[in-house]
């Protein structure tokens, strides 16, 4: 981590536990608004809906424009519309905010991925790369958990609160030390939309969305999981947060090592396999509490593990549409995001227990590795 990285970290920070806190507070959310929890679930999908939305058309407005800039002007709006959570008097209102917080995610990361390649190290991109997302695995291992124990013990909205005071930081880091790059774009918006033409383009990001569609199969209900079937208390679940994330911040030091010194999709494809096992094994033994603990360790490294393999795929892919292929693949993955919130909550309707998303999850992500599998026999196998 450089002095020029962590500006990208710090958003990395505000962003994850953004995205990440909804999960740790949902029944205390479902609660106040007076709704059920997978109606809850939809607060997940609509955040990830605004990155699809945002993170694509952001990128294609703001391009020609020098990096810092853009980076600002993007921290800019996720900390207001975050802001808006805090006052939202309803569930709807709620809705709308989550869906306007998640507009700028997607093309923050995508630019921040091609600006930490070109202030890394040569032959160090992919850990340049994982340095920016250690922000969002620190998130996950304690702002998550603290922002989720300040949530359940005095009330959800303060969590925004802290969330937006993270946004203000990063805009005044942003602004000191990133460096004034000049203008990422080299070819118009229409050469870049060429490579998404291709079915090499939608094959990456269809592994994306499903195969990390198993990861938030399990993760979107984690605090039900953990309470109903596990057995832990709900004033437990900001504590074990923090085994997910500690989980998540050794999985993103692992990936970045694995896309450097390993073709990137065959790293991707034995840990998407190795989640399968896990989200299986989640199903069949959470009911025991140390295994739940040990597995939802395992699954939080596997999950955080995949991300910069798979970026890496995709950059190598995209030449000359670096920046826009960046954010298309943060919007995978919060289509990701979504899809998991959405299939998990589907055996929840029809009265089945917490269990049962890790094993749509399995299946998920067992498609994301036959997929892996077919990208890497038909452009990458010599």
């Amino acid at each position: 981590m450089t002095k020029q990285l962590f500006p990208l970290a710090l958003g990395g920070l505000a962003i994850g536990t953004t995205e990440f806190i909804i999960m740790g507070l949902l029944p205390d959310v479902a609660s106040s608004i007076d709704v059920s929890i997978p109606v809850a679930g939809h607060l997940i999908s609509a955040y990830a809906f605004g990155v699809v939305i945002g993170a694509p058309i952001l990128v294609a407005l703001s391009a020609k424009f020098p990096p810092k800039y853009i980076l600002i002007s993007l921290m800019i709006l996720f900390t207001i519309f975050n802001a808006f959570s805090i006052i939202a008097p309803d569930y709807n209102t709620l809705l709308m905010s989550r869906f306007f917080a998640g507009l700028p995610h997607g093309a923050f990361f995508g630019v921040g991925t091609v600006v930490a390649t070109k202030l890394a190290i040569k032959g160090k991109e992919a850990q340049a790369i994982s340095s920016m997302f250690t922000g969002l695995t620190i998130a996950i291992l304690i702002m998550v958990p603290f922002v989720t124990f300040i949530g359940h013990n005095l009330h959800w909205r303060y969590a925004f609160g802290v969330v937006s005071l993270l946004g203000l930081l990063t805009i005044i880091f942003l602004y000191i030390w990133l460096p004034k790059l000049k203008p990422l774009k080299t070819v118009t918006f229409k050469e870049e939309l060429e490579f998404f033409k291709t079915i090499k383009a939608w094959h990456i990001l269809t592994i994306v969305a499903i195969g990390f569609g198993g990861l938030f199969a399990w993760f979107s209900y984690i605090a039900p999981l953990l309470i109903h079937i596990s057995g832990f208390n709900a004033a437990d679940v900001s504590y074990l947060m923090i085994v997910a994330g500690a989980g998540m911040v050794v999985g993103n030091i692992l990936g970045g090592y694995l896309a450097d010194k390993k073709n990137p999709a065959i790293a991707a494809i034995t840990l998407l396999s190795l989640m399968v096992i896990s989200l299986i094994l989640v199903f069949l033994l959470s009911d025991n509490k140390i295994i739940s603990i040990i597995l939802t360790f395992i699954c939080g490294t596997l999950a955080m593990s995949i991300g910069t393999p798979i970026n890496m795929v995709m950059l190598k892919s995209a030449k000359h549409s670096e920046m826009l292929a960046a954010a298309f693949i943060q919007a995978a993955f919060n289509v990701a995001n979504s899809l998991g919130a959405f299939f998990g909550g589907i055996p929840l309707f029809f009265g089945l227990t917490f269990n049962y998303p890790s094993l749509v999850g399995a299946g998920m992500a067992f498609l994301g590795a036959i997929l892996c599998i077919s990208f890497y026999k038909k452009y990458e196998k010599i």
